[in-house]
C-alpha cells in the first residue's frame, strides 16, 4: 500500500503544504471545505448558528494539527472525524438549541420565489417540502453516530472505509450502524412509500 501514500490526493498535498507553512494552501481548504463542513454540522446539530460555531473549531483545529498531520487516510476522513466528534461532543454537552427551527429547512427562506412553468404546482412543491421535512427529520431523530454515518453515506458519498476511519470504528460496525439507521427510517417513513 506505499503506493496510496505516492498518490496523494490534491487535499492531502494542499495539507502538507500547510504543514510546511504555506497560508495560502489552507485558505485553498478552507474555501472548497467550508460548506460542506457547516452542511454537515448542521444536519447533525440541526442548528446553523451552532453549527458555523463548530465549523470554525473544526478549521482552527485542523489549523493547530498542521505540523503533526500525516496522509494516512484521504483528507477528507480526516476533517469529517474531526467534524463528527466536534458535532457528536456538542450534542452531548448539550450546545444544540432545541427550540430552535433548522435552518436547514429552507421553505421559510424563499417566500417571494417564482416556479416557471413546467414546474410543480405550488401544492406539488409543499407535499414534495413537507416530505422532505419528514424524512430530514427522522434522520435527525437518529443517534449521533447513526445520524453521523447517514449523511457521509448518503449525503458525503464517502465509502465505509472512509466513514470507518471517521469514526473510528470498524467497518462492520459502520455497515450494523447504517443497517440500524436505515431500518429505523425505513419504519418511520413507511407512510410516505
Amino acid at each position: 500500500m506505499g503506493g496510496a501514500t505516492a498518490a496523494l490526493d490534491y487535499d492531502a498535498e494542499l495539507m502538507l503544504r500547510v504543514r510546511d507553512g504555506d497560508g495560502a494552501s489552507f485558505a485553498a481548504l478552507l474555501n472548497k471545505h467550508r460548506q460542506p463542513v457547516v452542511h454537515f454540522l448542521c444536519r447533525m446539530v440541526q442548528n446553523q448558528a451552532v453549527a458555523e460555531e463548530l465549523a470554525q473549531e473544526v478549521f482552527l483545529r485542523v489549523y493547530r494539527s498542521r505540523s503533526s498531520y500525516e496522509p494516512s487516510a484521504r483528507f477528507t476522513t480526516w476533517l469529517f472525524r474531526i467534524a463528527t466528534h466536534m458535532a457528536l461532543n456538542a450534542l452531548r454537552d448539550g450546545r444544540k438549541e432545541r427550540g430552535q427551527e433548522s435552518l436547514d429547512d429552507v421553505s421559510g427562506e424563499l417566500p417571494g420565489r417564482q416556479i416557471p412553468d413546467g414546474r410543480p404546482t405550488v401544492e406539488q412543491s409543499m407535499a414534495a417540502g413537507d416530505r422532505l421535512g419528514e424524512v430530514r427529520r427522522a434522520v435527525a431523530a437518529l443517534p449521533g453516530k447513526q445520524r453521523a454515518a447517514v449523511l457521509m453515506h448518503k449525503y458525503g458519498e464517502m465509502e465505509y472505509s472512509q466513514i470507518a476511519k471517521a469514526l473510528n470504528c470498524s467497518e462492520s460496525a459502520v455497515k450494523s450502524l447504517l443497517f440500524r439507521a436505515y431500518e429505523t427510517l425505513r419504519a418511520r417513513l413507511a407512510h410516505l412509500a
